[in-house]
């Protein structure tokens, strides 16, 4: 055993860490679908913030690279190890610490999943409304990848629902930002610059969420339009009508088509309103009351009618929901179609229409396509990307996310840049901002331990 790994046992046990043949190959990888496998070197389990300190004052003194992984279900590369470096897996530090129904909060270990922490505050009535498509995706993944999902329209991102965190500099000290408070004004907000940085300034061994009322009636309306561009019309419109819906997605027909195909789903909707139409609207709404839902819903119906949808389906139970998991699926239905990359851009709503139709004769010209749904109440963007030329794959991408950035829009919304996407950012981003960046992560990280190459360079800019 190498003095690396004699000392890792000593700081964990020699049961929760493995090295060489013993790591399991799902270690290796994320969900993102165009880089190898890498195995680590090392994988190690803590259990406490105590342990993850002592790790981490040992792979900066020995300079072993450190990558974080929650659940593994990542779709950007960020949670694929390093050559030689260390993996630092969370799934034993699962604990929900406390439901606090006074100040309507969770503390919570990072490798709690979203179906578990849903478990644990079912009886409170409250509930953490970040919901991105994988619901065993841990919280500790959604602090790192600032994660959203289908319900960010109404109740936002892993940003505005995370208040405080408990996390380890690669230094090896313990530091707390935030706490159960709604607001701050108090020197740099540290919590809000650890969310979304991808395991690159520390590793997060506690996270305060914010709770929210689980609303007790909620309904669906699946409105098909003829025409693609009318669809994205419609969008601010119905975000702006005061319905408050906590989803608001579109579908293209092709990604519909493959929905229902692979998740054998009844939508009761004729076949020739199916074949006619170029993308869906699905809008879902909740209330506290039966009664006040289906005043929403038909208002909803009556807005979709009035704003050129062919018709308007009420889905309510299990086919709503049917719909909903479908929808959250959709990177899977996309894998199993042969997706050659996935893109989650973000755009302002109101340049939705803009930019898929562009990306679409972008991709048209490239002799491939690009097709999907997103999150259109928040201008998330999800394509699947298929084109098999390598070369041509790549300038096409890099071409879709200057489109996005030249809208005033983003490369990614909540997945993410990790390894794969990385590189365009440093392309296409202002040098004055990677710079400021990485000067950011000289001070938490100075020997560069962290995720190297995710965000930003091992060697800097």
């Amino acid at each position: 055993m190498s003095d690396i790994a004699a000392r890792l046992v000593d700081i964990v046990g020699n049961s929760h860490v493995l090295i060489g043949d013993a790591i399991p190959d799902d270690y290796a990888h994320d969900e993102e679908l165009t880089l190898p496998p890498q195995q680590p070197a090392y994988v190690v389990k803590p259990v406490t913030a105590q342990e993850v300190s002592q790790l981490l004052t040992t792979a900066t003194e020995r300079g072993v690279p450190v990558t974080a992984r929650g659940s593994g279900c990542g779709l950007s590369g960020a949670a694929r190890p390093r050559a030689g470096g260390m993996l630092i897996s969370f799934e034993r530090m699962n604990r929900v610490l406390e439901v606090d129904t006074a100040n309507q909060v969770a503390v919570v270990e990072p490798g709690v999943t979203l179906t578990e922490l849903d478990s644990a505050t079912a009886d409170s009535g409250l509930g953490y409304m970040v919901h991105p498509g994988e619901l065993s995706s841990s919280v500790g993944g959604n602090v790192g990848t600032n994660a959203g999902g289908m319900r960010a329209v109404k109740y936002g991102i892993a940003r505005h629902n995370v208040l405080g965190l408990q996390a380890v500099l690669p230094t090896g000290e313990i530091i707390r930002t935030g706490g159960k408070i709604a607001k701050l004004s108090t020197g740099y907000d540290l919590t809000q610059l650890i969310v979304g940085s991808e395991g690159t300034l520390a590793l997060v061994t506690e996270v305060i969420v914010k709770l929210h009322p689980r609303l007790g009636h909620n309904a669906s309306v699946l409105a098909p339009f003829a025409n693609f561009d009318q669809v994205t019309a419609a969008v601010p419109k119905i975000v702006a009508s005061g319905l408050a819906p906590y989803i608001v997605e579109y579908i293209d027909n092709m990604t519909m088509a493959a929905l229902v195909h692979t998740q054998n789903l009844e939508l009761g909707i004729p076949d020739q309103v199916r074949d006619s139409c170029e993308a869906y609207l699905l809008v879902a709404v909740e209330n506290r009351t039966a009664d006040r839902l289906m005043e929403d819903v038909e208002t909803a119906g009556e807005m979709l009618a009035e704003l050129g949808a062919t018709d308007a389906y009420i889905l309510e139970g299990s086919a709503a929901r049917k719909l909903i998991e479908a929808r959250e699926n959709a990177f899977w239905a996309a894998k199993a179609a042969g997706a050659d990359d996935i893109i989650d851009t973000v755009v302002p709503r109101a340049s939705m229409p803009k930019f898929l139709s562009t990306a679409r004769s972008l991709a048209a010209a490239a002799g491939g396509a690009a097709i999907g749904c997103g999150h259109a109440g928040d201008g998330n963007v999800h394509m699947a990307i298929i084109c098999k030329d390598p070369a041509k794959k790549k300038q096409l991408m890099t071409d879709i996310f200057a489109l996005a950035m030249e809208l005033g829009g983003a490369i990614s919304g909540e997945h993410g840049l990790g390894r794969v996407k990385t590189p365009y950012f440093l392309q296409l981003e202002d040098p004055a901002k990677i710079s400021l960046m990485y000067r950011i992560k000289q001070s938490f990280d100075p020997a560069g331990i962290l995720n190297p190459d995710v965000l930003l360079p091992a060697q800097g800019p």
